[in-house]
């Protein structure tokens, strides 16, 4: 069995979206988290997802997904105080009916530009190494400061990667780290990932797709934007030119 924990539990304050939530935003005529839950909908290897929403927000997100009829949703949870909060509640919940060598993958609900290919990549690595974290080689250089102000170590660029979701584990492997991390007192780790890496643990990565942005920043909106208005574009110029050539043929004929 595959199960999604898709968290939505934040409030996103780096958006700056006032009463909105970063997940609920419209995007091209839908919800980022209704998006995003698609992706793992429409996918045939997924078999349920459960939800951890901020709980204010869940009467919402039950009518968008009935709205927009969403299948698989099994459960929605509220969110935690932080992601790794939410993540554990989802985690919890999803394990009621999932064996310990079940894949659960596990996904921040505002990474609407997934494509089914990365999410059937993540479960065939999970699968094979019991975790599985999609990368995409660092375009930047990366320096450390601890003062954002003056700087003194700098980092070999190729050996530099950036951490995308979503994230496959087995249900095996990600509830001894959540159990591990509530014994040592891990309470508020990045991601799955550095949990895992806090804990001792190496992980598995493979290459993932730089489109694979997450919404994070009002910039983020405008590039996720831009890509579905392009999209738009494009198709509407490919019926253009299909057009014009059909309609060219046409002429061409009646000449002859």
């Amino acid at each position: 069995m595959v199960s999604a924990v898709v968290f939505a539990g934040g409030v996103g304050s780096r958006m700056k979206s006032q009463d909105v939530p970063k997940q609920f935003l419209i995007v091209d005529g839908k919800p980022i988290i209704i998006r995003t839950l698609e992706v793992f909908s429409q996918h045939p290897e997924v078999d349920e997802i459960v939800v951890a929403c901020l709980e204010s927000w869940i009467p919402v997100l039950k009518e968008q997904i009935e709205r927009y009829h969403v299948q698989k949703i099994r459960a929605i949870v509220p969110g935690g105080a932080n992601g790794h909060g939410s993540i554990h509640n989802g985690l919890v919940k999803a394990a009621e009916t999932a064996k310990g060598e079940d894949i659960v993958l596990i996904c921040d609900g505002v990474r609407p530009m997934i494509t089914a290919q990365l999410v059937s990549n993540c479960i065939r690595e999970a699968r094979e190494y019991e975790n599985a974290v999609p990368v995409t080689p660092s375009i930047d250089s990366v320096l450390e400061s601890f003062d954002g102000s003056t700087c003194r170590k700098s980092y070999k660029r190729s050996n530099m990667f950036i951490t995308q979701a979503p994230q496959g584990y087995t249900f095996r492997k990600i509830l001894w780290a959540h159990e591990e991390a509530e014994k040592r007192g891990i309470t508020n780790p990045t991601s799955s990932a550095e949990l895992l890496l806090e804990l001792g643990e190496d992980i598995h990565i493979f290459i993932g797709e730089r489109q694979n942005i997450k919404v994070t920043t009002p910039e983020d909106l405008y590039t996720l934007r831009s890509g579905y208005y392009y999209n738009r574009y494009r198709a509407f110029a490919s019926e253009e030119l299909l057009n014009e050539r059909m309609s060219e043929g046409e002429n061409k004929w009646e000449k002859q």
